[in-house]
């Protein structure tokens, strides 16, 4: 009782302080319902009063509600006061401009621009130089921003493809960080500023309105830059013309009721490209998301719309953008498929437009007489199919951790993905991944195969031949908690597998141990005696074990192999996840 006592007293001074009528209105719903007796108020308030949201690498990222563990107004002012600390920090060591400068963008969630606005007048009243971007628009916009106008510093309001209960606050840094997102210790080092201000009352946090707002010229700039890199890495035919321009290529397109449609076209249309086909009812932004579950092209369902558009103008390509278009998605007609159409994995449209980067790069060596130069770069968990690429076009590769704050800061990078719909396709502009730039390499792509008389499905076959055929998959064991999926991965860190079936495991690697990646993670490694390979992590954000396994094959040679090697690659990855399956059942 005595515990319920402070918590309904937490929640009242929460109550006193929050400047927000909505959230008012929410907690006095919520404690009135508590304070009767009511358990599902009771564990709400719990959850939403114990403890504070955690500020990481990717920021902040939650539920929209009252209370220190979901994202509303106190708690945006109270990050935006304790970041703008830092900053001045930063200053201090010399590390950037004095004073301070930063660029704060927001998407079409709900709250978004309340919440930009918010941190736009609490940096400007602790003193930092603000620009807020005129409108609701992209991640990938932002993050050009930051580098575009040499800010120190950008904030992007938005929880991405997350539920639409959910928003976030995304953190890059400028001057030696390029405008790639925090790493640590940095996460740390704004965090205890955070709780610094956190612990001041909310009204006592300077604000100002002399803050700049950005005109139109900064999205001028990034269709500009990003239609000039795709138009710079075409491939000509003998007579210097672009192969394909005059081809004809239908397409469809979902902006998944995000914000990337009007300036996916302007990028579109700068660069020569064929305009796409929208999905009229995902087109415009909508915070509510009404026509899908959950705002992910990669969950099941959510490309239906999609694909009925495709269908009605026997689209050649579908392309799809997560709700702030940082990520994207391609498919392609596919008879076998009931809707007519199938996604490609993340592996296999990396595979693609890493192989595309390449080539781009050993266009231009030779156009120079240089030899080329550059790296091509994934995540650990992401298929080793781009290394193969690499060695094969004498470029550097590396495999990072998880998270494009990782990717984007790889030595001469030219090209990095994740398998999670995460493309970098000119880091010369953004460091960060960037679905509208890579929906334009993909659909030039597209537009090429067509000229030539084959498919994008040929494309991957060629590759096959080519590289050897790397299978994927991932494994997701939905749990109960965050804690449970930390706890299940520590079980296979104590009682480590010496097999997974048939396939011994000739390397296991913890990557918690210092030295083996960029920063200690809580991923373990397989390699296993065939080749193939298991990777097992928590998730950072929900509470899920995630497994990847990857198989190799290079049976056969010569044209036409890849259909083979596909097979047998995938009857190989087949056996693999019943394999892990039965290891992880043995672990209950």
């Amino acid at each position: 009782m005595t515990d319920q006592r402070d918590l309904f007293h937490q929640v009242q001074a929460w109550s006193e302080a929050d400047f927000e009528a909505e959230t008012q209105a929410e907690t006095a719903r919520l404690l009135d319902l508590a304070q009767a007796g009511n358990t599902e108020a009771i564990a709400e308030l719990t959850d939403a009063f114990t403890g504070r949201l955690e500020f990481g690498t990717a920021g902040l990222r939650g539920q929209v509600g009252p209370g220190p563990r979901r994202m509303n107004r106190v708690v945006v002012t109270q990050t935006s006061a304790g970041f703008a600390a830092y900053l001045h920090d930063r200053a201090a060591r010399g590390e950037t401009t004095t004073p301070p400068s930063i660029v704060i963008g927001y998407d079409g969630r709900t709250h978004s621009a309340l919440f930009a606005r918010d941190a736009a007048e609490i940096m400007a009243g602790a003193g930092i130089r603000v620009t807020l971007m005129p409108e609701a628009g992209p991640t990938p916009l932002l993050a050009f921003a930051v580098r575009h106008l040499g800010a120190s510093a950008g904030v992007m309001v938005t929880a991405s493809h997350n539920p639409p209960r959910d928003n976030g606050y995304k953190v890059y840094l400028g001057d030696a960080d390029g405008g790639s997102q925090i790493v640590p210790p940095t996460d740390g080092e704004i965090a205890a500023r955070i709780a610094e201000a956190a612990a001041l009352p909310v009204t006592s946090l300077p604000r100002s309105s002399t803050y700049a707002t950005a005109d139109s010229s900064v999205t001028d700039d990034y269709v500009a830059a990003t239609a000039r890199a795709v138009l710079a890495g075409l491939p000509v035919d003998n007579d210097g013309e672009i192969i394909g321009q005059h081809s004809t290529l239908r397409i469809a397109y979902t902006a998944m009721h995000g914000v990337g449609a009007d300036i996916a076209r302007r990028v579109f249309a700068a660069a020569g490209l064929p305009l796409p086909v929208s999905t009229p009812e995902q087109d415009a932004p909508d915070g509510n998301f009404p026509t899908v579950a959950f705002p992910n092209p990669e969950e099941p369902g959510a490309l239906d719309l999609a694909f009925r558009t495709a269908r009605e103008i026997d689209a050649d390509i579908v392309i799809a953008h997560d709700p702030d278009a940082d990520r994207l998605a391609i498919a392609l007609p596919c008879a076998d498929d009931p809707a007519g159409y199938r996604r490609l994995t993340g592996n296999e449209t990396g595979l693609l437009l890493g192989w595309r980067a390449a080539a781009r790069e050993r266009r231009r060596a030779a156009s120079l007489g240089e030899t080329p130069r550059g790296a091509l770069a994934c995540t650990i968990v992401s298929s080793p199919a781009l290394g193969a690429v690499a060695a094969d076009y004498g470029l550097d590769y590396a495999e990072t951790l998880s998270g494009f704050k990782w990717v984007s800061r790889v030595p001469g990078l030219l090209f990095g993905f994740e398998e999670a719909l995460g493309y970098l396709t000119h880091p010369e502009h953004v460091h960060d991944k960037d679905g509208i730039s890579a929906s334009a390499d993909a659909i030039a792509m597209a537009r090429e195969c067509a000229a030539q008389g084959k498919t994008v499905w040929d494309l991957l076959d060629e590759a096959s031949e080519r590289f050897g055929h790397f299978a994927s998959a991932p494994i997701t064991l939905r749990l109960g908690s965050m804690a449970a999926a930390t706890e299940k991965s520590a079980r296979i860190r104590t009682s480590p597998p010496a097999s997974f079936g048939d396939r011994a495991v000739s390397r296991a690697q913890d990557l918690l141990e210092p030295g083996l990646a960029e920063f200690p993670a809580n991923v373990l490694r397989y390699d296993l005696a065939d080749g193939s390979r298991v990777m097992i992590r928590p998730s950072g954000t929900e509470p899920k074990l995630k497994i990847y396994l990857d198989t190799f094959s290079d049976v056969g040679s010569g044209p036409g192999c890849g259909p083979a090697r596909r097979a047998a690659a995938e009857a190989a990855l087949a056996e693999l996840e019943s394999d892990v399956r039965a290891y992880l059942d043995g672990l209950a």
